[in-house]
């Protein structure tokens, strides 16, 4: 591993069990993933997209391989490392955008930093300077049921950034929305890519993967194929 690797999986492995049945959601998944690079993992519904990204989000646990973010071994993290790197280090990104509906804008986007014990005059300097990069500075005393859902999106988006995280998670974000305001929020991911942000991307849409730098295509818990989006595009 490198110094610019920022997550390595060797054979991970994920096997659900009910009822006796076992379900392999991934079988041997081997992937890199640089500082400061968006990647896509693409494939149809059921193909284990949501459950990778479960994984790396430290969300859930492999069955079997290893894991390491930033150069440490996760299977070695205690649960308080590891809720300590979900709030610090990763930032979610959701369809369902998750919004809590009785907080503005303003404190759905603050509330991931009161957890950190942030100081307040740190809060809003990061708060506004998130809400100003996705474009909705001036709506920080909407609720979310006075805002469309690309908007939404953005506030999504702006909670996700607002901590400055190692990297962002993102799980169809647009998957909730008309294809105008898809293609705004896919424009507002690749800004926050040549901003420097590592993005990992889940999407069953080839569309949206070509914003990215690599498309990971899974099918059936494994990976099927693991290109250049710029390769695939004949660039």
């Amino acid at each position: 591993m490198t110094d610019q690797t920022l997550i390595k999986l060797d054979g991970i492995k994920k096997v659900f069990y009910t009822d006796e049945v076992e379900t392999h959601a991934l079988a041997e998944i081997h992937l890199e993933v640089k500082r400061g690079e968006y990647v896509a993992i693409a494939g149809p519904s059921g193909c284990g997209k949501t459950t990778l990204l479960s994984l790396l989000g430290l969300l859930d646990t492999p069955t079997g391989g290893e894991y390491w973010l930033d150069n440490k071994p996760v299977a070695q993290l205690s649960a308080a490392e590891r809720a300590r790197i979900r709030n610090k280090e990763i930032g979610f990104i959701f369809q369902a955008f998750n919004l809590i509906g009785d907080l503005t804008v303003y404190e759905n986007v603050e509330l991931p930093l009161t957890y950190r014990g942030m100081p307040a005059a740190e809060r809003k300097q990061r708060v506004m300077a998130a809400l100003e990069k996705v474009g909705m500075s001036h709506r920080v005393k909407h609720y979310p049921a006075q805002l469309s859902g690309g908007q939404q999106q953005r506030v999504a988006v702006a909670r996700a950034v607002a901590g400055e995280p190692l990297m962002l998670l993102a799980d169809e974000p647009t998957g909730n929305l008309d294809s105008v305001n898809g293609e705004a929020v896919m424009e507002l991911m690749q800004a926050l890519h040549r901003g420097g942000a590592t993005i990992i991307m889940v999407t069953h849409d080839p569309r949206y993967a070509r914003h990215a730098d690599r498309a990971v295509h899974l099918f059936d818990g494994r990976v099927l194929e693991d290109n250049k989006v710029a390769e695939l595009q004949g660039v």
